[in-house]
């Protein structure tokens, strides 16, 4: 269990490495909790930003969810002692510290993203399926909405119901309910934007409802 300990605090301090901060000192100084909605992750980077600025923080943020649940349980720490966990089970425990790191980043008072891009990379490394399948519910309901929260929110609830399917007391849908329940109350505000429809969108990404429009 200590070596467990190790890792999981290991994988919280990966997340506090934040991209759109890490991009910001790479462009001059650029902080991006003061522009736009505040948020320092890949949206707001586009927004205010640009794509390059959005793409390079994405990639970021995303291969930090990927090494934490891919290398730190990979790594035999002999002198913590024998694990007594397994390494999936470890990989799904630095997947949830990744993305709370990400969330709550203590270097950063505890205000951080929204953890949608780190949870990309860890659902790619460890239920690459789920991925596939989320990725196409999030741009399916862009390219009809415009909503990038909306398009969260369903990825969310499809990652749930695909680990449902691996079981209910599995290690992948205790981990996929409790990263929906995150990114919920992370997008509580949005929630309520959508609710009282002054939620901002993207109308360039309309692209299938102005078809289906036609």
């Amino acid at each position: 269990m200590i070596e467990l300990f190790y890792k999981v605090l290991a994988a919280y301090l990966i997340g506090n490495l934040m991209g759109g901060q890490l991009v910001g000192r790479l462009r001059g100084g650029v902080d991006l909790r003061k522009v736009g909605s505040g948020n320092v992750g890949a949206t707001n980077a586009l927004r205010t930003q640009g794509k390059g600025f959005a793409i390079a923080v994405l990639l970021i943020d995303m291969f930090k969810g990927v090494g934490a649940v891919i290398f730190l349980p990979a790594i035999q720490w002999s002198w913590a002692g024998a694990s007594e966990v397994s390494s999936e089970l470890q990989a799904y425990f630095c997947g949830v510290a990744v993305a709370v790191g990400h969330c709550y980043p203590v270097f950063s008072g505890f205000k951080g993203g929204k953890g949608v891009a780190t949870l990309a990379g860890v659902f790619g490394a460890l239920m690459p399926i789920a991925l596939l399948w989320m990725l196409g519910g999030f741009i399916l309901t862009v390219m009809l909405t415009g909503y990038v929260s909306l398009a969260t929110l369903i990825a969310a609830a499809i990652s749930v119901t695909y680990a449902a399917g691996i079981g209910l007391s599995s290690a992948p849908f205790m981990f996929a309910l409790a990263m929906t329940a995150l990114v919920v109350w992370k997008h509580r505000e949005n929630i309520q934007r959508l609710a009282r429809g002054n939620e901002s969108r993207f109308e360039k990404a309309r692209v299938l409802a102005r078809w289906l429009s036609r």
